[in-house]
């Protein structure tokens, strides 16, 4: 059995309170939303930190709001929510349906949108009992010097693996951070670093609050595909989402839009749709935007299955996030 090493508990109210605990203890504390992510890691030793900040409790951070331009969804705001959320399905029907294949129904019903957004990145050499990691003589995400994926590696190469992250930056989509000293906005696209270590711009003391969605328009078409062994539970394989902006009659001209990659490495790929913008979303423009996609990825021994045949499902991914933007 896998046991917890002892921590203290803090349950602030406020966002101040939660953001004034996060800056007096820095490194040494971890925010705890739903715990889906936290705390197998804690168990696993990932994370030591003496303090862990439990935010369910605090005031305002749960819900989605119609603000306008954008769609305001607050930190808290649990998975099962957003899929069956009115609001996404009218304006951002793509995040309710990739916020619909994270994991299973229990633990879409405790893990947030926040947390999903924070997810740890992974690997085969990181996530794994102390005792494993040990006998391999560690990594250089956690308590080694060397990345395992890479020959001599010296920077780490874990994988990004939140199915709404990827849908997200196709939307366009910022966090808002709290600090003591003030709040910041960040685009999504800026948010995510290339370094498994720490792949997120969140600083200490920081907590995220709120994800801001542009609503889409009539032009919009927003989809999602997943690669993973089983239909729940699993992390992807592979993901991707696309926002394509379509006018005219069907099939349509591309207008703009976005193709975003993720579970390669430590942030999200962009894909640009320049290729096919002015063309028919024929199947000749979907076969090509495939085999751009498959052009820029270049899947890593980061976790589990061939990355040859991750690479090769790039395109077919690329189909089926088309369709699912164009049938839905």
């Amino acid at each position: 059995m896998l046991r917890l090493d002892p921590f203290k508990v803090e349950r602030p109210t406020t966002v101040d309170e939660a953001v004034a605990l996060l800056a007096a203890h820095g490194a040494k504390a971890r925010v705890l939303a739903g715990g889906t992510d936290l705390l197998p890691n804690l168990k696993h030793g990932l994370h030591q930190p003496e303090l862990v900040v439990s935010i369910g409790g605090v005031a305002g951070l749960r819900g989605v709001k119609d603000a306008g331009e954008v769609l305001e969804i607050g930190a808290l705001t649990t998975l099962a929510e957003l899929e069956r959320h009115p609001l996404l399905a009218q304006f951002a029907p793509g995040l309710a349906r990739a916020a619909a294949q994270v994991a299973g129904p229990q633990l879409r019903r405790m893990g947030t949108i926040g947390g999903n957004l924070c997810l740890d990145t992974r690997c085969l050499y990181y996530n794994q009992s102390a005792f494993w990691r040990e006998a391999l003589g560690y990594c250089l995400k956690k308590d080694g010097s060397v990345c395992h994926v890479v020959a001599d590696g010296k920077k780490c190469v874990a994988a990004a693996s939140n199915d709404t992250a990827t849908m997200l930056m196709a939307l366009g989509a910022e966090v808002e951070l709290r600090a003591r000293d003030g709040t910041r906005r960040v685009p999504l696209d800026a948010f995510y670093l290339p370094d498994g270590a720490k792949n997120t711009v969140v600083d200490e003391g920081e907590l995220l609050v709120c994800v801001r969605v542009p609503k889409g328009s009539p032009a919009r078409r927003e989809g999602y595909a997943k690669l993973r062994h089983r239909n729940s539970i699993d992390f992807p394989l592979l993901s991707v989402a696309v926002a394509l902006d379509v006018e005219g009659v069907a099939p349509g001209t591309v207008t703009g839009g976005l193709l975003v990659v993720s579970a390669l490495q430590a942030r999200p790929l962009r894909v640009s749709l320049d290729a096919v913008r002015g063309r028919a979303l024929d199947d000749g423009a979907i076969e090509e935007l495939g085999r751009l996609a498959h052009g820029r990825c270049h899947p890593m021994t980061n976790i589990a299955d061939d990355p040859a045949w991750r690479r090769d499902m790039v395109p077919v991914l690329v189909r089926r996030a088309v369709a699912d933007a164009l049938h839905a």
